[in-house]
């Protein structure tokens, strides 16, 4: 895959999905349950990224998300409103939204070329003029960010690690092998903090 744009659109795919993946399988209380002292939950963090990318590879375009859902708006009038989902937005409709956008944002990046001029109307005045390239790179590193964060935050529920089923990119050991390794790392950072 030679052509810039089609390398960075492949980036992009894959970010997505491996974001996506870290929900597979958990009921309504682990999508959404705070697995950190800030609130991180996985629910909370695609629906940020989805609000995200409509912004960045939409409306910076001039290409606005249609038909956003009703909590599109009203969640941006609180502090970390889009970082959470509350009881009546199912996980269906965050995901579902999260792949319109995905469409959308595909449309964007179909139709126009790297080059693309576009503006981002809530950065100060002399950085909001872009181009599609940026964006792109932008929503990629924003997209990995967050998957690393759902990374660990599936970690802490159930273990599943890696970018897919099917791609762990852990050493497959059992727990003995873990708790070992985790000993060591601890004695570890003891004996250098020591010094």
């Amino acid at each position: 895959m030679t052509d810039a744009k089609a390398r960075l659109h492949h980036e992009l795919r894959g970010c997505r999905e491996s974001l996506l993946w870290k929900l597979d399988g958990l009921g309504e209380y682990d999508l959404r349950r705070p697995m950190t002292p800030t609130g991180t939950n996985l629910l909370g963090l695609v629906k940020h990224v989805a609000g995200i990318e409509s912004g960045y590879l939409g409306e910076v375009f001039g290409r606005p998300v249609s038909d956003p859902p009703p909590w599109f708006e009203h969640d941006m009038d609180e502090p970390n409103g889009d970082l959470w989902a509350r009881a009546d937005e199912s996980s269906a409709a965050v995901t579902a939204f999260y792949r319109r956008v995905w469409a959308h944002s595909d449309a964007t990046v179909d139709a126009l070329g790297l080059g693309a001029v576009g503006r981002v109307p809530w950065w100060p005045a002399e950085q909001a003029e872009v181009t599609l390239h940026q964006m792109m790179v932008l929503m990629i590193g924003e997209t990995n960010r967050h998957a690393g964060h759902a990374d660990i935050v599936r970690e802490l529920i159930d273990g599943a690690t890696g970018l897919r089923h099917d791609f762990r990119f852990v050493p497959e050991e059992d727990d003995a092998w873990w708790a070992a390794y985790r000993d060591q790392l601890e004695a570890t950072a003891r004996e250098a903090a020591g010094r």
